[in-house]
């Protein structure tokens, strides 16, 4: 059973960064292909990011060139560096792990999920 843990929200002004973390324990964390989804009160689990078990990417339009996934395999970590950030980013964070070699946008394709964190970003 994998675990994942989601650490780094926040608060911060538009136009600012923050750094998401994801932990992993309980599994071979460089064998899962792994992602990063969002979801706003009232809205649907959206993709945000993904990064395949051999380091192909992938990012939603709305994030593409602002945000940047990464993973060590040393660490059992996945980070998203969040940069540019707008008040339509303000979302809970889930990081994801997908017992696949590719990765996926659609969250039911995932097998872990981590609790989430809250970023709020404001005007």
């Amino acid at each position: 059973q994998v675990q994942l843990v989601e650490s780094g929200g926040g608060l911060v002004q538009a136009g600012g960064s923050l750094r998401l973390s994801c932990a992993a324990t309980g599994g071979t964390f460089g064998t899962y292909a792994m992602g990063w989804f969002r979801q706003a009160p009232g809205k649907e689990r959206e993709f945000v990011a993904a990064r395949s078990r051999s380091g192909y990417t992938a990012y939603a339009d709305s994030v593409k060139g602002r945000f940047t996934i990464s993973r060590d395999n040393a660490k059992n970590t996945l980070a998203l560096q969040m940069n540019t950030l707008k008040p339509e980013d303000t979302a809970v964070y889930y990081c994801a792990a997908r017992q696949q070699f590719s990765l996926s946008y659609y969250h039911n394709d995932y097998d872990y999920w981590g609790q989430g964190t809250q970023v709020t970003v404001s005007s």
